[in-house]
């Protein structure tokens, strides 16, 4: 990532995460597609559950990315030592962060499903399918730490390898569990945790692969600060995540309150939306990278062009997305969608509602992607994570004021106000954060 023209760097570091979040994503859609035959109330149930999910998971996704922040850094300085110290303790940290998600997963369950007011035809579903999924956390983690290492080096093919296998592994097991063995979503559940653990085995053997990465046997003693500089890196990201993930809690709860057909079709644009915002994930990993790696080398003239390219990029694909959906939105919300007629048709409605709100200001996403990843990459997460409040605060304010007014859609445009409210703080951030690093390569 320090030579050579930042264009192509960024698109052939993203391309194979593009490639391998849409077949993540693709399992993610096959899961509700066949949950959705078993009918609204099954694909509601399913529903309810995603934000709560998230919220674990993005926890995960906040520690490792943050660890991977340092890691970036290093390798971008040529210390091997520094970071093979990096990778050995931040394996302990996700370790633990693994226990502790997969304890308070299990014994928090039910009380948040019932503070969400989950419907009580949709809450005995919900619990089966989330309680089954909270057993794979332990693996989400080990795939989110070897595959933010793989990424702080270069890699980005490993991962998407993991995840083509993890793919087509879970549409095979979806198939045999639900219709085979008629588990119902509970058959989907345990075919994501088992996918889940190939993903990570497949990143880990990569990662052992590489010559120069070493694990050391690091306690506390004598590495405390290794340790508070990897939860000052790691800490602000899953607080990010966390507060992101409690805004969505709180706006599926008001969705909740909407009915199960509303809760139909909420689940099935929100299944969508992990397309929507698929390349601006994957660049966003680029640009995190090649900032990391670029600001360790201290090739600080190279860094900026490479942000503004990669925010160019950005705007393109997002055009590019949205044209898509708005295009043939009701066609693949119907993907998901099984029922009576009536049932049909409200919970289609919904769901094409929620559809265009989202992709009409989808380069505002793509923006917030681009410039939040930006700072991350210079070390800085602790305005990301204040853009995570911001965040909370525009989707908490939306959801709790205009459906009062304007009737249930109004809950759609929760989640671009919170889009619309982080962009602006970042890309701020970014212009007078920049302003402090020297305009040409030390």
């Amino acid at each position: 990532m320090t030579e050579g023209k930042p264009l192509g760097l960024l698109l052939r570091f993203a391309l194979p995460l593009m490639l391998g979040n849409i077949f993540q994503q693709m399992y993610v859609v096959v899961d509700t597609a066949i949950v959705g035959q078993l009918g609204v109330t099954a694909l509601a149930s399913v529903g309810a559950a995603d934000w709560l999910h998230w919220l674990f998971t993005g926890i995960a996704q906040g520690f490792t990315q943050g660890f991977g922040v340092l890691m970036a850094i290093k390798f971008g300085e040529k210390d091997t030592d520094g970071l093979n110290d990096a990778l050995s303790a931040s394996a302990l940290l996700s370790a633990i962060l693994a226990a502790v998600l997969l304890l308070l997963g299990q014994t928090t369950l039910p009380w948040i499903l019932r503070i969400m007011d989950t419907p009580g035809d949709v809450y005995p579903g919900a619990r089966l399918y989330i309680g089954t999924l909270f057993w794979g956390l332990p693996f989400s983690v080990a795939f989110n730490y070897s595959a933010s290492v793989l990424r702080a080096l270069g890699d980005s093919k490993t991962p998407l390898k993991a995840m083509t296998v993890a793919s087509f592994t879970n549409i095979a097991l979806d198939i045999l569990f639900v219709f085979g063995f008629k588990w119902g979503i509970a058959g989907a559940a345990v075919a994501t945790v088992i996918a889940q653990g190939i993903s990570a085995a497949i990143c880990f053997c990569g990662m052992r692969r590489i010559s120069f990465l070493r694990f050391r046997g690091i306690l506390l003693k004598g590495f405390g600060a290794l340790y508070a500089k990897l939860m000052r890196l790691g800490v602000p990201v899953a607080f990010q995540n966390v507060i992101i993930a409690v805004g969505g809690l709180i706006v599926q709860a008001t969705a909740n309150g909407f009915g199960t057909l509303f809760i139909a079709g909420f689940t099935a644009t929100n299944k969508l939306y992990c397309l929507l915002e698929i390349a601006a994930v994957s660049l966003g990993h680029a640009i995190s990278t090649y900032v990391g790696q670029n600001f360790g080398a201290r090739k600080f003239l190279r860094l900026r062009t490479g942000v503004r390219t990669g925010a160019w990029v950005a705007l393109g694909i997002s055009v590019l997305i949205s044209a898509v959906m708005l295009t043939f939105g009701r066609f693949f919300s119907q993907i998901f969608i099984t029922g009576t007629p009536e049932e049909i048709l409200s919970a289609t409605d919904t769901a094409v509602a929620y559809l265009r709100a989202m992709s009409l200001y989808l380069p505002v996403l793509y923006m917030l992607y681009v410039y939040r990843s930006a700072l991350q990459g210079m070390g800085d997460t602790t305005i990301p994570m204040v853009s995570g409040i911001v965040e909370f605060v525009c989707r908490v304010g939306i959801v709790k004021t205009m459906p009062q007014v304007f009737g249930p859609h109004a809950v759609f445009y929760a989640e671009v106000a919170a889009w619309a409210g982080a962009a602006i703080l970042l890309v701020a951030a970014y212009y007078i954060e920049i302003r402090r690093v020297p305009k040409s390569d030390a």
